[in-house]
């Protein structure tokens, strides 16, 4: 890059890639921060994204192919005596409510992306620039490095996560099961539809969660198995388990003034600016949300203003503060629901899943909003 860049990103996963992409797409010249590559084990990931998620990324020709991106056409969520809601994709009158996408095929495509972009250059240490923006995840050393309080609020579990093979088809459903002990497990479509893999997400309590690891595996296919009701019948279990804590955070600060450097700026993004609970599988949807919103307020600024003008970055912060504030407390608010089991309410959220799935126009604004379409 024969000029200086405008913006650094520190941090070169999904976020942070999808960010420079669209800066550069502006003509905004980007120093991408991407640390030497490692050898790790196997990356079992697989998110949920949403409408706007996939609109954003397939005008970035990030999107992968279909082998990779499954659609949900249904979710089934269950309760712990009987409650059910279903969701569909003909009901809400689209293709599909989200896409199971699996992680090292989104990160492929977002790389290629990169490397034929003259505008954005890859750099191995940060560069100066008048705006940084920290992409680093959830444990950002950038962001403590700014000073910036991060506020956890940590629960009592820990995600199992696996890659399983069904007995049935999954038919393109999501299916998601909370149990009276506070546990959530889904199991994920993936591997196009038809198929028959399937993404285990199962949020456990933090003292079961070594126990499971540490299980033979024909004894965690039954465990899995038991507990989504043989669903899709036998589960056999067709990659490595991992596990991780679960918590919820928002940074006291999402941007603010570079320390010692005149008219420099930074801002957070994705995880390094707000973690959620992945019962709704929004996590990615809001990180992705981020860059969109970031990207479009210095798309749309006057002429004189700099990339880190402050009143920019506070229309950014503004902008998306709600929104994650509105998903933190909706899925803190279902896990403490299933996490309770006082006097009558079990019966109670029972009850009110089975009235939810009846009310048809609450329930269609309800799945508008998780698709990220907001009119």
């Amino acid at each position: 890059m024969a000029l200086p860049p405008e913006v650094c990103i520190r941090g070169a996963g999904i976020v942070g890639r999808t960010l420079a992409l669209l800066l550069a797409r502006e003509r905004v010249r980007v120093a991408l921060v991407v640390p030497p590559a490692t050898q790790g084990p196997q990356d079992i990931r697989a998110y949920a994204l949403n409408t706007a998620s996939r609109t954003l990324l397939e005008s970035l020709r990030a999107w992968p192919d279909a082998a990779h991106a499954t659609p949900v056409r249904e979710m089934l969520v269950h309760g712990d005596e009987g409650g059910r809601v279903q969701f569909s994709a003909a009901r809400q009158k689209v293709d599909a409510l989200a896409w199971i996408v699996d992680v090292p095929a989104l990160e492929q495509q977002l790389a290629d992306a990169v490397r034929f972009q003259p505008q954005i250059e890859v750099v191995t240490e940060p560069a100066p620039a008048p705006l940084t923006v920290v992409c680093e995840g959830k444990a950002s050393a950038t962001r403590e490095a700014l000073g910036v309080s991060y506020e956890v609020t940590r629960y009592a579990q820990h995600a199992v996560a696996a890659r399983l093979e069904a007995e049935q088809p999954h038919d393109g459903i999501a299916r998601q099961w909370f149990n009276d002990k506070g546990e959530v497990l889904a199991l994920l479509p993936l591997g196009g539809t038809p198929g028959k893999t399937v993404a285990l997400v199962w949020s456990v309590d933090q003292l079961r969660a070594p126990a499971l690891l540490a299980q033979g595996d024909d004894e965690f296919n039954a465990a899995v198995t038991e507990a989504s009701h043989g669903a899709l019948g036998a589960l056999k279990l067709t990659s490595a388990r991992a596990a991780w804590p679960l918590a919820r955070a928002i940074a006291d600060r999402w941007t603010g003034a570079m320390p010692g450097q005149a008219n420099r700026s930074w801002a957070l993004a994705g995880d390094a600016a707000h973690t959620v609970h992945p019962l709704a599988g929004q996590g990615l949807n809001l990180g992705l949300a981020d860059a969109a919103a970031l990207a479009e307020v210095i798309k749309t600024r006057d002429y004189w203003r700099s990339v880190g003008d402050p009143r920019l970055l506070r229309r950014y912060e503004r902008a998306r503060r709600a929104d994650v504030l509105q998903m933190s407390l909706a899925t803190d608010g279902l896990q403490q629901l299933f996490s309770h089991n006082l006097g009558p309410l079990p019966a109670l959220r029972n009850w009110g899943m089975r009235g939810f799935d009846r009310t048809r126009l609450v329930k269609h604004w309800i799945t508008a909003q998780a698709m990220g379409l907001k009119a």
